[in-house]
Formats: C-alpha cells, sequence, structure tokens
C-alpha cells in the first residue's frame, strides 16, 4: 500500500496476541472500534478508510453494520470469508445491506470462502454501495496459479492499485 501512497494502522485482535482461541464478535467489534478511533486520532488529516482480510475483513462489516465506524468513509475488504468452506451460503453477507459508505471486495477468483456465483450476485444487490475487484486465479490467501493468470502484474501490487484507484473515487 505504501508503494501507491497509502498509509496502512495494523493491528490484532486480543486472541492473537495471546495467542488463544478467537475472542467474541463482541470484543473483535470493539477491537476493530478501537483501532478505527487510533488511526483517526494518529492521522486526522487523513481519509480513513476500514477493512481487513477475511475474518478481519467481517467484523469491521459487522462494527460498521451495527453502528458507523467514527470517521470511515470506507471500507476495504480483502477475500471477504462470505461462508466456510465447502459450504456455500450468502448469510454472512445479510449484515453489508446496513452499510451506508462504499465497499471495496478484493476477492481471488478460486477463493474458496466466497465462491463466485454468490459473491458476484450478493455484491451485485449492495448496488452502488460495493465494488467487487477479482483477482485471477488467487485463492483467499492470495496465491496464484502463474501459468493460468492473465495478468503478469504481481497480485498484491495488483491489489494496492485498485485500493489507489477505489480510494481516490470514494468521497
Amino acid at each position: 500500500m505504501a508503494s501507491v501512497g497509502i498509509a496502512t494502522f495494523r493491528y490484532n485482535f486480543p486472541y492473537s496476541e495471546n495467542g488463544r482461541g478467537r475472542d467474541s464478535a463482541a470484543v473483535c467489534v470493539e477491537t476493530v472500534r478501537s483501532a478505527c478511533r487510533a488511526a483517526h486520532e494518529a492521522a486526522p488529516d487523513l481519509k480513513l478508510l476500514a477493512g481487513g482480510h477475511s475474518f478481519g475483513g467481517r467484523m469491521t462489516t459487522t462494527a460498521q453494520s451495527d453502528e458507523p465506524l467514527d470517521g470511515v468513509t470506507g471500507l476495504v475488504l480483502f477475500s471477504f470469508p462470505l461462508h466456510l468452506a465447502g459450504r456455500p451460503d450468502t448469510k454472512r453477507a445479510e449484515h453489508l445491506a446496513a452499510i451506508k459508505v462504499p465497499m471495496l471486495f478484493l476477492s481471488g477468483t478460486r477463493d474458496e470462502l466466497a465462491a463466485l456465483d454468490l459473491l458476484e450476485p450478493s455484491v451485485k444487490k449492495l448496488g452502488k454501495h460495493a465494488t467487487l475487484h477479482l483477482l485471477d486465479t488467487a485463492n483467499h490467501s492470495y496465491k496464484i496459479l502463474k501459468k493460468q493468470r492473465e495478468s503478469a502484474q504481481d497480485v498484491f501490487s495488483e491489489m494496492a492499485s485498485a485500493v489507489r484507484s477505489w480510494a481516490d473515487s470514494v468521497k
């Protein structure tokens, strides 16, 4: 992200810091809120986008759908986990309709936690608030099939460019 002029503020959920089982959704949502407050205090003049990879993105959308995150103008969701592996479903997307800030979904075409036949209509249903950027041959962890990938661009460089372009369009 730094290569395209985007500052990042990284944090961990308490369970990952303490090496124990996952915390409750309430603890994780409060962690997201806390991180957003700290990021805003650290750089009050910057546009604040919140998000995360997989579970972090899901907890960010959960927080935003419950009560808007202070100062957040958009959400960037890396590999949003639409469903469990091998159990296609869209229940995890139901809360997204309550979100009123723009959302960018960056998802691999081979993501085992976001079947394209479910993800694409779920994002489309969100209308103007949602953008989907597909990463050719990438899986949930962004491993790619080099021999089959249409783009020679590195997948992480592609994501950074997509986020930069999208962020420039967010008011």
